[in-house]
């Protein structure tokens, strides 16, 4: 992994992203994950500076106005964006660095970073995402609303992306994301 590269994990909220991030990470600890800035409450078990980096909407947008953030974008009332800085010095020093971002940050990334490798994460259906979604317990009934009308919108765009991997079986989605990122070492 000598020359660094970005890349980039997009997918509908309640696709799997993180589950299967986790798993990569786990098998490959070669690859750096991008901790993202969030304007959001920590979920349970979350900590700061591990999961996200927890900041209020006005140190957030200090950070957007001062260029801080590689990417940004407001989700279900929340803030979220890119560091800028640790991505950048991790590219530099031949890292393999990976963001999980929503759809609204990797198209920016795709202007800003037009190099990068971009991977879609799609649901096997929507009623098979409203159900993984609704089980997680995580949303009230007016956000899971919400998160399925954007899930709608973002998975329409999916042809956006240079690889698309339906979230169908996960060793096998893991598998083809393994796949997709190793192949391209040596190109």
């Amino acid at each position: 992994m000598g020359t660094g590269k970005l890349i980039v994990l997009t997918g509908p909220s309640g696709v799997g992203k993180g589950t299967l991030l986790r798993s990569l990470l786990k098998q490959h600890p070669e690859l750096y994950l991008s901790i993202s800035v969030t304007t959001r409450a920590p979920r349970l078990g979350e900590v700061d500076g591990k999961d996200y980096y927890f900041v209020s909407r006005s140190t957030f947008e200090r950070m957007v106005a001062k260029g801080e953030l590689l990417e940004w974008a407001e989700f279900a009332n929340n803030c979220y964006g890119t560091p800028r800085i640790p991505v950048e010095t991790q590219i530099r020093q031949g890292k393999w660095v990976i963001l999980e971002i929503e759809l609204q940050g990797a198209r920016q990334i795709r202007q800003t970073f037009p190099e990068a490798l971009r991977i879609f994460i799609l649901p096997p259906s929507l009623p098979e995402l409203e159900y993984r979604i609704r089980n997680r317990g995580q949303d009230t009934e007016e956000a899971i609303v919400r998160r399925l009308r954007r899930a709608q919108e973002e998975i329409d765009a999916a042809s956006e992306f240079d690889i698309q991997i339906v979230n169908d079986d996960f060793e096998k989605a893991l598998g083809r994301i393994e796949a997709t990122l190793f192949a391209t070492a040596t190109c």
